[in-house]
Parts: C-alpha cells; sequence; structure tokens
C-alpha cells in the first residue's frame, strides 16, 4: 500500500495506477490518498458469475428499468453516502473526470422514476475494475450487476476485479487470485481491443 497528499488523484494518475495493478481509497479523516494492490486479488471470472435462485427470480420479473451512464455523478456520490467511506470528494471528481474522458461508466437500476440501486466502475480495454455500488431496493444492485456481467460478457471483456473480496461479491462468484496470477490476467485483458459503450 502506498500513501499520497492530497490533490495528486488526476485521472490521468489513475489510469497509470490501474494499467499497473493499484486502485486508490481516501481516507476522510486525513485527506490522505492510499494506493492497494492486495494480494490476494479479488475477481469475479466472467465465465463463472453465480446469481442465486433468487436473484434469477427477481430478473425474470424484471421490476427495474436499467441504464448506462445516466447519472454518473449521482451514482458515485450516492455510493459515498455510508458510514465509513473511502470515496472522499477528492476520489468523486478523479472518477467524474474519468467518466468525461469516457473512461469510467455507472450502470442505473429505476423503479419508476427513482433511482433504486447503481454501480460504478472503470474499464480500459478487456478490464473492468468494480468500484462500489449501492442499493435503495430489494436486489436492485444484484439486477445491476447482472446486467453488468451480461455487458461485459457480451462485449468480449475478459476481466472484472473487484479488488477485495467479501460475503456480497463472494455470493456473485468473486474468488481471490495471487498477485502474480492477477498481474498476468491485468496484462491480456488491457491488450483487448474492445468498449464498454
Amino acid at each position: 500500500m502506498l500513501s499520497g497528499g492530497s490533490n495528486i488523484l488526476l485521472p490521468e494518475v489513475l489510469l497509470v495506477g490501474y494499467r499497473n495493478g493499484f486502485f486508490p481509497m481516501g481516507e476522510p479523516e486525513t485527506g490522505r490518498i492510499l494506493w492497494h494492490r492486495p494480494d490476494p486479488r479479488a475477481v469475479i471470472p466472467l465465465d463463472a458469475v453465480h446469481l442465486p435462485r433468487s436473484l434469477r427470480q427477481t430478473l425474470r420479473k424484471a421490476p427495474y428499468r436499467i441504464t448506462v451512464n445516466e447519472c454518473f455523478e449521482r451514482v458515485i456520490t450516492t455510493c459515498a453516502c455510508r458510514q465509513d467511506t473511502w470515496i472522499t470528494e477528492e476520489v468523486i471528481e478523479a472518477y467524474c473526470g474519468l467518466h468525461g474522458m469516457d473512461m469510467a461508466f455507472s450502470m442505473e437500476a429505476w423503479l419508476g422514476s427513482e433511482l433504486a440501486g447503481g454501480l460504478y466502475g472503470v474499464s480500459i480495454g478487456g478490464a473492468f475494475f468494480g468500484e462500489s455500488m449501492f442499493s435503495h431496493h430489494r436486489d436492485a444492485s444484484k439486477v445491476t450487476f447482472a446486467h453488468l456481467a451480461l455487458r461485459l460478457n457480451s462485449r468480449g471483456f475478459l476481466l472484472l476485479d473487484t479488488q477485495y473480496i467479501n460475503p456480497f461479491t463472494e455470493s456473485l462468484g468473486a474468488v481471490e487470485v495471487s498477485d502474480s496470477h492477477y498481474q498476468g490476467l491485468l496484462a491480456t485483458a488491457l491488450a483487448v481491443p474492445t468498449s464498454f459503450m
């Protein structure tokens, strides 16, 4: 883990970090940016995404309207609205900059006109780096994730990086791989000429 002072999180710096296996997390208390490269690293193999039976039932009912990049800044700021967050104002500004460069994307789940859930991440070549998600209604974030996985598979992505494993991502198929294995997956995925949009 590397640390840096404030006001260094430029979109171009973010891209260099991701291409080398690093990602940033902010410290609201200190204003510092910490660069992480965990070993082991959590990924969700795109050929082994797990959709629990209850989620498959929800998907069949199609309760949510799914959109892409409808409201990126709203998604990331909503993801930041939790008691323990690493998404500081500097992080939000940097990722909104990446979004403006067509390198960061959001997906949204709508219940009527209400934003029910969403996620955002960074896309480089055939790698998608999932950053955060939120849900205001049952299974909204899981439904959004299912649509993300479908999109990545249909467009030939090879890597879905979820950084650290937790019970939620594990339930969707996340596994841990060594840093050396991850670096190989990353290099292969970065060379794939595909696009999220």
